[in-house]
């Protein structure tokens, strides 16, 4: 929101990550600058959609296991995107009808279409708030995420896919220990993120001179970076994984790990 209680404009000559994920996804919500920065990058480093992908399906399996295995009823879905498919809140209560989602983004676009579609069962609820992971002392605090969760009980912390939106080597630490130490014992992170490990020394490269040149919006971090965002936490068995090797359903495709270069964990805080 604008100081003076302005909703922001959507601006579709400049792409934004939610739009443009929803067109490698397949969606329809997206526009023309959407879909050029898509696929330059697409075009330098072909296999794009299959990480994205990748990354998609393993949130179905990290909220399967945090509403099944877990037993959580509680959810702050950061970096939701626009609606499509498998959402937090339509997998989590499958299983458990009474599990509270709050979704939260920084698209006015994403809001509009969140509040048209993110239902919940009338056991349960949903909410979607308009803020940004960069305040997260705003969100914890906002009315719509007290009324909707109990931050004395276990809640799910969802930042799927968003934290390489936050340029800067050490810049999404403060960030999530702010989020972490909010939430009481028994709450879980669950975490996917862009990465250039697995790529050659030749596109690592490359994809270093195109974020230098502004040409990419998503920074990467190594190993070492984000198993320190899980410092003080119990990983859920298989740990940092790359996606697609994060509890895999039996006979799932493994394509070429360089195509997928998505890290992805589960951590409870004890």
């Amino acid at each position: 929101m604008h100081g003076d209680g302005r909703r922001p404009v959507i601006d579709t000559s400049v792409p934004h990550p939610a739009r443009r994920y929803n067109y490698w996804l397949g969606g329809k919500d997206h526009f023309a600058a959407d879909r050029a920065s898509g696929d330059e990058i697409e075009r330098k480093f072909p296999g794009m959609r299959t990480g994205v992908r990748a990354n998609r399906d393993v949130l179905g399996r990290m909220v399967s296991h945090l509403a099944g295995e877990a037993g959580i009823r509680q959810f702050l879905d950061i970096g939701t995107g626009l609606p499509t498919a498998g959402n937090t809140h339509e997998i989590a209560q499958r299983i458990a009808r009474d599990c509270r989602v709050v979704y939260v983004d920084n698209d006015p676009m994403v809001m509009t279409h969140a509040q048209a579609l993110l239902k919940s069962t009338p056991e349960g609820r949903t909410t979607y708030l308009e803020a940004d992971l960069r305040d997260p002392g705003a969100i914890l605090a906002d009315k719509g995420l007290r009324d909707t969760l109990d931050l004395d009980r276990p809640v799910a912390l969802m930042l799927i896919a968003i934290l390489h939106f936050v340029p800067g080597e050490g810049a999404a630490l403060p960030l999530v220990r702010e989020l972490l130490a909010a939430l009481p014992s028994g709450s879980h992170l669950a975490l996917t993120h862009f990465t250039t490990d697995f790529m050659t020394p030749e596109e690592q490269t490359r994809y270093a001179a195109m974020l230098a040149a502004g040409r990419s919006d998503v920074w990467p971090r190594g190993r070492a970076e984000l198993e320190e965002l899980f410092a003080g936490l119990d990983l859920v068995d298989p740990g940092l994984a790359l996606v697609t090797d994060w509890r895999p359903a039996p006979g799932a495709d493994r394509p070429d790990p360089r195509l997928v270069s998505i890290w992805g964990a589960v951590g409870r805080k004890p």
